[in-house]
């Protein structure tokens, strides 16, 4: 089952309304497909998503590493994987999203091979993964307006993005507990939005407030490691690092500084499911919790997600809302959703069968 080919195809899908974060507003989203063809007529599928301000890459620079990486993989069989893996990652430096495209074209192949669920090819089961919904950016009475719509379709957690004003973001979180009531789970993100002290003076006002939340996400910029500690020493509120953790080696070295509570894990930042797999060892050994995320990407991307958080009972977190975003999904087969529940195929690989 040897590698033959490797191509792409961008696909563009709008959004039903523009999503707001501390770091970017965006109205669609580019979707570059990877399609590895093999001798045996099998066909892995994989997506990457450029996101330029989180990961660095754009949509030029993921076509030129996975025209690369097919340089590097060409005729090597799938059944190699580990040595093909460690091609993938030792063949450049960086490219995550590019690699995790590849990398779920992969395993959508040996799932295939096998002809098993990926779920089921890691180990897992088709346990019921419930996501939360993500509430961008806007005023008080947009943040009220979407999160009462959420909650009307189903959603029992919510995410909102915060991370502009520390002041107005107390005002936006409480217009939204004010809507939604009190048995509504809340998790905030501000996307490194804030400076240490910032996210403490946060912390300490909705305290006084009386408003509970479940986390609070990557309230620091990504490297600032000593100020996440900070944050995390001065809040009696878990703290979950999002864009401080794209490796393995990040998970150690911020685990070790006693930094973090959880880690969020995206494929586009750590580079695929095998490196992702690596880092929810190192949480679990650590006693670290661990919750499964995506950027604004494709309904493939999340179902290689979806499959990867149903394999392991220590990703109990799951933020998978990115295609209830879209217009419209090009994909056919993947992940269902009934509100918040997630149900996975079971079809060999990703179950997703035609694009």
């Amino acid at each position: 089952m040897r590698i033959t080919d490797i191509r792409t195809k961008t696909i563009i899908t709008p959004l039903k309304k523009i999503f707001k974060t501390a770091l970017r507003s965006v109205d669609e989203i580019e979707n570059i497909c990877v399609f590895i063809e093999t001798d045996t007529g099998v066909t892995g599928l994989g997506c990457a998503v450029p996101t330029a301000v989180i990961t660095g890459e754009t949509a030029m620079s993921i076509k030129g590493a996975v025209k690369n990486i097919y340089e590097n993989l060409s005729g090597l069989d799938v059944r190699d994987f580990e040595i093909v893996m460690q091609r993938l990652h030792s063949c450049m430096v960086g490219n995550n999203s590019a690699k995790a495209a590849v990398d779920m074209a992969l395993y959508d192949i040996i799932g295939k091979f096998y002809k098993t669920p990926l779920y089921r090819f890691l180990g897992g089961d088709a346990k019921r993964l419930e996501t939360d919904m993500t509430v961008s950016i806007g005023t008080l009475e947009e943040m009220a307006f979407d999160a009462r719509e959420v909650v009307k379709n189903g959603f029992n957690i919510l995410k909102l993005k915060v991370g502009i004003d520390p002041d107005f973001d107390v005002k936006r979180l409480k217009a939204v507990r004010r809507a939604v009531g009190p048995e509504i789970r809340l998790r905030i993100d501000a996307n490194q939005g804030w400076s240490p002290k910032e996210a403490v003076f946060f912390m300490e006002r909705i305290a006084r407030e009386n408003i509970c939340i479940d986390l609070l996400e990557q309230p620091v910029h990504a490297k600032d490691y000593k100020g996440m500690k900070f944050v995390r020493d001065n809040t009696d509120v878990p703290v979950y690092a999002d864009e401080s953790v794209f490796s393995p080696r990040d998970a150690m070295e911020i685990i070790h500084m006693d930094a973090v509570d959880g880690i969020n894990i995206k494929l586009m930042k750590c580079g695929g499911i095998y490196n992702a797999l690596k880092i929810v060892a190192i949480a679990e050994s650590a006693g670290i919790g661990c919750m499964i995320g995506s950027m604004m990407e494709s309904h493939i991307g999340v179902t290689a997600a979806a499959h990867l958080a149903a394999a392991k009972k220590s990703i109990t977190g799951y933020d998978l809302d990115a295609p209830l975003f879209v217009k419209e999904n090009p994909a056919q087969g993947g992940i269902t959703y009934n509100a918040s529940a997630i149900t996975l195929p079971d079809l060999p690989g990703l179950g997703v069968h035609s694009l």
